[in-house]
């Protein structure tokens, strides 16, 4: 007899449901009969999550005893579940029985279905799950991704890992946890400064990577109105030290602000980036694309400029700048004011009168005189006259990446 789905109010409805269950649960997807044994699985699972929380028979408990039982690895049961990050995630709870993984697993290995049928989805999963059609629809550049190993624990080959694409990604988007069931917003919550078409997917899987990367890191609370004009000043003269760039990161790691340092993708011509972690805390991303200091000291002074001044608005959760094109942008002119102020006093810059004496000893003299790098005045005269061929032995080519070795690991081929 055809039983006519409805919601499960009593112990009886629930017999009922799992009769019926049990006569139909050959049924194909996409038939009458298949769509009614998918809602009535999802009415067994509200029911008994809402009545049996606590005694209900754990599925994942069930697989593993009978995997125990047969003398089965993981691997056995990729045919069951489908692959194998997906029969990791299942057995570490990450990945809720599917109806399909439930038919095959009982048939397959005699599980009754009954207790297959186990409890809902966890809140977060669920927000992965509805986030996925939101950046699961991104092109990203998954060959690039994988050759740069950001594929954490995956060491298939390029053509595993395409078969695996689906699992990958989510587990790519993961540490972003419930917040990506909003990203569809975050990615309207971003600003771009460049004048070059930036391709929008590599941006957003550069964005996941360091901010995975910046939520790995164990940094004291950040404190609300930190970054001051005061607090960029000191930054600066941690440039007068040979290992500067590193120095300003242990610095800015002790005020709970993240420091990453990644590579840019192909298409997003990128120096830096200053965003917003679900925590609610600040992080800095620099890309080195320039290998120079005073091209390093320029974009952290902007980035950490916008986390002054912008970043804790409320319509804006990410900053993206290309500093190699110039911006009429109202809150690019301030984030520049403010890093030029860091950098180098306007009434010391106005005193030096480098302009009329653009010379390597008058560079050194007014670096000595503020205890900074000689490669931020030298950099900041190159760029006011427009002259870039000057001073070339001062601006720090070369001795940047070098610092941040690990940030730029070998690609696999």
């Amino acid at each position: 007899m055809k039983l006519i789905p409805r919601v499960i109010k009593t112990e009886q409805d629930l017999d009922a449901a799992l009769a019926r269950i049990e006569e139909i649960f050959a049924a194909s997807p996409e038939t009458p009969d298949g769509d009614e044994l998918e809602l009535l699985v999802m009415l067994v699972e509200r029911y008994e999550a809402e009545h049996f929380a606590i005694d209900a028979p754990d599925p994942v408990a069930a697989i593993r005893f009978r995997m125990e039982q047969m003398g089965l690895k993981q691997k056995d049961l990729v045919p069951f579940i489908g692959s194998q990050s997906k029969v990791s995630e299942v057995l570490s709870g990450r990945r809720p029985l599917s109806l399909a993984m439930i038919r095959n697993l009982s048939g397959g290995l005699g599980i009754p279905h009954t207790v297959l049928i186990g409890s809902a989805p966890s809140q977060e999963q669920t927000a992965l799950s509805e986030a996925a059609p939101v950046w699961a629809d991104l092109q990203f550049p998954f060959n690039e991704i994988y050759k740069r190993g950001w594929f954490d624990g995956f060491h298939g080959s390029l053509r595993e890992a395409k078969v695996q694409r689906d699992e990958l990604l989510t587990a790519f988007m993961a540490p972003m946890g419930a917040a990506s069931a909003t990203w569809n917003c975050s990615l309207n919550r971003q600003h771009v400064r460049s004048e070059s078409l930036m391709d929008e997917c590599a941006l957003t899987a550069w964005r996941v990577r360091v901010m995975t990367l910046a939520q790995r890191e164990s940094l004291p609370p950040f404190k609300r109105q930190t970054v001051t004009p005061r607090f960029l000043e000191e930054l600066v003269r941690l440039s007068y030290f040979e290992e500067g760039p590193k120095l300003a990161r242990e610095f800015l790691g002790k005020s709970g602000i993240a420091l990453v340092i990644e590579p840019h993708l192909p298409h997003t011509f990128l120096d830096g980036a200053a965003l917003k972690l679900p925590s609610g805390a600040p992080m800095v991303a620099l890309t080195l694309r320039h290998d120079r200091l005073d091209n390093f000291w320029f974009t952290l002074c902007h980035e950490l400029s916008h986390v002054a001044l912008h970043l804790d608005c409320d319509d804006v959760d990410a900053f993206f700048d290309d500093l190699t094109d110039e911006s009429s942008d109202k809150c690019e002119k301030e984030a520049d004011e403010m890093t030029m102020q860091a950098l180098i006093p306007a009434q010391q810059w106005r005193e030096a009168a480098l302009e009329s004496t653009p010379t390597s000893s008058a560079v050194r003299a007014l670096a000595e005189s503020l205890r900074i790098s000689p490669a931020l005045p030298a950099g900041r005269l190159r760029h006011q006259l427009k002259d870039y061929r000057i001073l070339q032995d001062l601006i720090g080519n070369g001795k940047v990446r070098r610092l941040f070795a690990s940030g730029f690991p070998p690609v696999r081929e």
